[in-house]
Order: C-alpha cells, then structure tokens, then sequence
C-alpha cells in the first residue's frame, strides 16, 4: 500500500527514500521514517482497539452458536449463516463461510460432523481474507502521478458527517509526515457553513496549504475554487492535492452534477494532449483516485449510495471511518465485495495519526480476535489457523481423491466384457425378455 515499507527497504537503505519523485514512478513508496516492527505493532493495536466492539458483538453470537447441543446439521448450519448476516457480514460472505464448512464436515467421525471452535475460525478466517483479495490485491495501495510535473489529484467524496474532512486533515498529515509531501487542500465545499474554517483548521494541524473561495461571504462555485487550486499546485509543483467536496446525498440530483463537472475540470486541467484544434483533451486517468468515506457505523445501509455514486462518479475505493465506535465493522467486508472497490484507508480513533493502510489480514484478526491484531497476545495464531485450514481443505481434497477412485473401480470393465456396475447382468435380461416376447407371439 501507499504507506506500506519499501519491500526492497533493506537492499537500498533510508538515504534513497529521500528520492521520493523516483520512488514514485517506480512504485516504491515507504512508509517513511518509522520502524516497521513499530508501525506493524501500531496497526495491529489500531485494528485490536477498533474492531472491540465489532469482535465482543460477533464473539457473543458465535458462543451462542457453539453452547447449541445440536450437531452441525443443516439446521444449525442455517443459524450459522444468520449469525454471520447479523454480523454485518453479508449473506454472499456468510454462505460463501458455511458452504465451506460443509464441504469440510466429516459426517463419518465420532463427532457426527460437528467442528470445533477453532476449527470454524480458521474457516472464517480464511474465507474472510479471501474475500478482500479479488479487490485488494491489484487497487489496494493509493496510486500515485507518475506523469512528471503533474501533481497527483485525490477526489474526496461523502456525505456530511461521514468524517471526510477529517479523513483530508489526517491523509494530508500522512503524506507530509511520511513521505516529505507538498500538499495542497482545494477547499471545494463551499455550500457547508463553516466547512472551509473546518478544513483550514486541518490543514494547519498537517502543515498543508489550502486554496478556497476568495471571499467567505460570497457563493463561489466549487469548480472555481478547483482551478485556482490546481493552477496552483502546477505553478508551486506541489505533489498532491487533496480535493474536499460537498457533502450531501447521494440522491442530490445537483450534487451529483457539480461533483461530475468537477472530475471534467480535474481532466482538462491536467491535460496532457490537444486535439487538432488545439484544444486539451481530457485526461481520463486523472483524477488518480476517486475515494468515497463511509461511516463504518452505518453498516451495510452505506451501500446504496455508494453503489449511486460509483456508476455517477466512478469511485476507485473506500475509506472507512470511525471504525472504533461501532459494533458494526465487519460491513466493510460486505459492502467492498458489493461494489467490487477496495479498501484503502481506515479510520481506527480521533487523532490526527489513526488513518490506516487497510490490512485484510490485520482487519480479519481483529473482527475474530486472532492474534495481537484481536487483542491476543500470540503472535503466532493466524499462523496456527491457516495451518489448521489447509490441513482441512487437503483431507477434504483427499476424501474426494479417494471416493473418484472407488467410482472409477466399480465401472471398470469385467474378464467377460461387462462393467462391474451390473451393465453385462442388464444386457442378459434384455435378451432373456426378447425371447420371450417372440416365444409368445408364436
């Protein structure tokens, strides 16, 4: 991810991250100047600390499930797939998880097919994590301008009270503190009384620039205030713009034109070609990211909007916020696997340092508490899991081996050219009854 270390870090050393243009064509962004066993403690108490509530809401229905004396039938698989449904899972994760668990089951041992608890969390833990790979493994990290003397444009969109200023004020923090950035805030909300205070009061906290309407009584249009910005940010070479918009929902006919016209500026602006009379044509791989941030507390009740958005906008991916206050976290798998968009910042607290990378692997562990990530202190308990989970998925695959065979044998040809399945009995009855028949016509 964006602020993940450098993999290659321990083969070209610190003094090269100061060459951060180079870094970033090359896709090699650091996570800066912290150590890694550090930074990876600080996510997993992050994710352990804001998934609490989110891991006692699931913990205490899944000990509901397991006190059941009955064994792991059908019927119980069904309440199962309603305890993971009211988990804010989703019901395509939640059967996805069961319809592994049968497919594990083995209905011939002593425990009449029933797993143990840990056996249902690596299954969950695995699942779950698969679950995020399909959109995080190739859009996970925030990308970047590669264009030289092209500033990177990101398009911050949500609707009030989702947290997006503050989402901007902690992301422009990041990008000064770890990676040495210039960047520069458009304050693009200009319908929002004292939304342009707000953010100036961030972007002196992160030690940004700001650019907003030139006169706070006077109604500027957003798309104004976005080209003084980024003429700005051209001019200055600054590295990043982050651009605030106007929070309202998505249902806001007006709202979703400005925010439509505002990417055609973001486009034209950043140009990099004419036509053949001599006009910009527009830049469609800009702005480099079109992010929505949705309160994690909302649940699966962000999703409509999102998806409005996404096919008006065209969104890139999600940030989600203030998952430290609800119980409601595990939506963000749910609506990620919706919308097909990735995670790529989480809100984990109120400072000015708790906007996150999105770690699956991390998330997962703390919705489930596994691990330091789930308040644990094994550090070797993931590991134990997805042992214990590919150990299952072979027998299975070894079960399945072995009934193929047993099939194979019992169709195998005969000495006399009859199969073993009965087909050389069936072919003499045939001919026992056609004698018959022509018997009686006689």
């Amino acid at each position: 991810m964006v602020f993940d270390f450098v993999r290659a870090r321990s083969i070209e050393g610190f003094d090269q991250l100061g060459n951060l243009g180079d870094k970033f064509k090359r896709g090699q962004l650091g996570q800066g100047l912290l150590d890694i066993a550090a930074y990876t403690a600080k996510t997993n108490q992050a994710f352990a600390q804001g998934l609490a509530r989110s891991r006692a809401r699931l913990r205490e229905s899944l000990e509901s499930f397991f006190t059941s004396k009955a064994s792991l039938e059908d019927d119980m698989l069904e309440e199962l797939v309603d305890v993971l449904v009211q988990a804010d899972l989703g019901i395509a994760t939640a059967e996805d998880i069961v319809a592994e668990v049968k497919s594990l089951r083995r209905q011939q041992d002593s425990t009449n097919g029933r797993l143990t608890r840990e056996d249902l969390k690596s299954i969950m833990r695995g699942k779950l994590i698969e679950s995020f790979q399909e959109t995080q493994q190739e859009s996970g990290s925030i990308q970047f301008s590669t264009v030289e003397n092209q500033p990177t444009v990101l398009f911050i969109m949500g609707a009030n009270g989702m947290g997006k200023t503050t989402t901007i004020g902690k992301l422009a923090h990041r990008l000064r503190t770890e990676l040495n950035q210039t960047v520069l805030l458009a304050a693009c909300d200009t319908f929002r009384a004292g939304a342009v205070d707000q953010l100036q009061q961030w972007a002196d906290r992160a030690n940004a620039d700001l650019v907003g309407p030139l006169q706070k009584d006077a109604k500027t249009s957003p798309s104004t205030v976005l080209y003084a910005a980024l003429d700005k940010a051209m001019s200055e070479k600054y590295d990043t713009v982050l651009v605030d918009t106007s929070g309202r929902l998505s249902n806001n006919v007006q709202l979703t034109q400005e925010l439509a016209k505002m990417k055609r500026v973001i486009q034209k602006q950043l140009s990099v070609e004419k036509d053949s009379d001599n006009q910009p044509v527009l830049n469609l791989a800009v702005p480099h990211e079109t992010l929505l941030v949705l309160e994690a507390a909302q649940g699966r009740m962000a999703l409509d909007s999102a998806k409005v958005w996404n096919e008006e906008i065209g969104l890139t991916g999600l940030i989600l916020t203030k998952l430290d206050g609800t119980a409601r976290g595990g939506s963000i798998v749910s609506i990620s696997r919706d919308l097909k968009l990735p995670v790529k910042l989480v809100g984990v607290g109120e400072g000015i340092e708790d906007l996150r990378d999105f770690n699956p692997v991390a998330f997962v562990d703390g919705l489930l508490g596994v691990g330091v990530a789930g308040g644990g202190k094994s550090a070797d308990e993931g590991a134990t899991l997805a042992a214990r989970l590919e150990a299952m998925r072979n027998e299975r695959d070894a079960r399945a081996a072995e009934r193929k065979l047993e099939l194979a044998g019992a169709r195998r040809p005969s000495s006399n050219g009859s199969s073993d399945g009965g087909d050389g009995n069936a072919r003499s009855r045939s001919k026992t009854n056609k004698k018959k028949k022509k018997k009686n016509k006689r």
